[in-house]
C-alpha cells in the first residue's frame, strides 16, 4: 500500500509542457521531492526544470527511471503510449505512475503495469494557457482520478495537497467526462469567438473592441450560472418564448458562415431544453423548436 511507502520517494515528471511545469512547481512548493523532468527537446526540458524549481534536473526519458520511482506523466494523449514505453524500458523495480490525460484511462500505461507499477490518472478539470497561469489555476481545481489502488491513493494525496476536489471517473466514462470538459472550456472559447465576430460586424468595430464589449456580459452570465445554476440563471428570448426575436436572429445570420448558423441553432435547441425546465409553456416551446429546426 502507498501508506507504507516512504513519502520522500523521488518524483520524476515526464513531459516539459505547460501542465508538467505547473504541477511540478506546485508539488515542489508543497515539499514533494520532484527531482527531475524528462522531455525530448533538451532546451525546453531545461527551461521546464528551471521553472519547476532549484536542483530539478533536466533528463531524457531513458534517464528518468534511474532517478525516480514515482512518475507523473504529463504529455498529450497522442504521446502517452510512447512515453510509457520509453519509461518502462528503463525501470528496474516497482513504483507508481500517474498520467494527466483526460479521455484515456490507464490502458496506455500497460508497459509500466507489466513492470509491476501501480498506475492511475490525475487529469485536472482546468484550462492551462501558460505555466504561470497553471500554478494559480490548479489550486482548488477538480481532478479526474481512476486506476489501481495505490495509484489512486497517490493521485488523491496530490489532489489534497492542491486543496482540490476528487472526481472518481469510471474507466468507460472517461471519454464522456472529457467531452464535458471540452464543452465547458474549449467550446466556450469557440462560442465567444463566434459572438465576437458577429458583434464586430454589427457594430463596425475591430475584434479587440468587440471582445472588450462582450467581457462584462460573459463574466456576469458565468457568475449568475455558478451562483444560481443554469436553469435559474437563464434569461433572453428563448427563456421568454420570444419566437419573433429568434426568427429575426436567424434571418440576420443568413449572411454569416454556415457553421455559425448551425452553432446558433444547436445551442438554441439545448437552451430551449433548459427553458422548458424553467417553466416555458409547451406551446411556446413547440413554436420555438420549429423555428430553430427550420433550415
Amino acid at each position: 500500500m502507498l501508506s507504507e511507502r516512504r513519502p520522500s520517494e523521488p518524483i520524476g515528471i515526464a513531459g516539459s509542457g505547460k501542465l508538467a511545469q505547473a504541477i511540478g512547481r506546485l508539488l515542489r512548493e508543497r515539499g514533494e521531492p520532484v527531482v527531475c523532468v524528462a522531455g525530448r527537446n533538451p532546451v525546453r526540458t531545461r527551461l521546464a526544470a528551471e521553472f519547476i524549481g532549484d536542483e530539478v534536473e533536466p533528463v531524457g526519458y531513458a534517464e528518468l527511471p534511474g532517478r525516480a520511482s514515482r512518475f507523473l506523466i504529463a504529455v498529450s494523449d497522442s504521446a502517452l503510449k510512447d512515453a510509457a514505453e520509453a519509461l518502462a524500458a528503463g525501470v528496474s523495480g516497482t513504483g507508481l505512475a500517474l498520467h494527466t490525460c483526460g479521455a484515456k484511462d490507464i490502458e496506455e500505461l500497460a508497459p509500466l503495469r507489466l513492470c509491476g507499477f501501480s498506475c492511475g490518472t490525475l487529469h485536472p478539470l482546468q484550462t492551462i494557457c501558460s505555466p504561470e497561469q497553471g500554478v494559480a489555476a490548479l489550486r482548488g481545481a477538480a481532478f479526474a482520478v481512476s486506476g489501481d489502488g495505490p495509484g489512486v491513493e497517490w493521485a488523491e494525496q496530490i489532489v489534497k495537497l492542491l486543496e482540490g476536489q476528487v472526481l472518481r471517473i469510471r474507466p468507460d466514462a472517461r471519454p464522456l467526462y472529457h467531452a464535458a470538459a471540452v464543452m465547458a472550456s474549449n467550446y466556450t472559447a469557440g462560442l465567444i469567438d463566434a459572438a465576437q465576430s458577429l458583434l464586430a460586424t454589427a457594430a463596425g468595430e475591430d475584434g479587440d473592441s468587440a471582445l472588450r464589449a462582450l467581457a462584462p456580459l460573459v463574466r456576469t452570465a458565468l457568475e449568475n450560472i455558478f451562483e444560481r445554476g443554469p436553469v435559474a440563471a437563464l434569461t433572453g428570448p428563448i427563456e421568454r418564448g420570444d419566437a419573433g426575436t429568434v426568427r429575426l436572429h436567424l434571418e440576420a445570420l443568413a449572411s454569416a458562415p454556415r457553421h455559425i448558423q448551425d452553432l446558433y441553432r444547436a445551442a438554441g435547441l439545448h437552451t430551449l431544453d433548459v427553458a422548458r425546465r424553467k417553466g416555458l409553456a409547451a406551446g411556446a416551446a413547440e413554436r420555438m423548436e420549429a423555428i430553430l429546426r427550420r433550415n
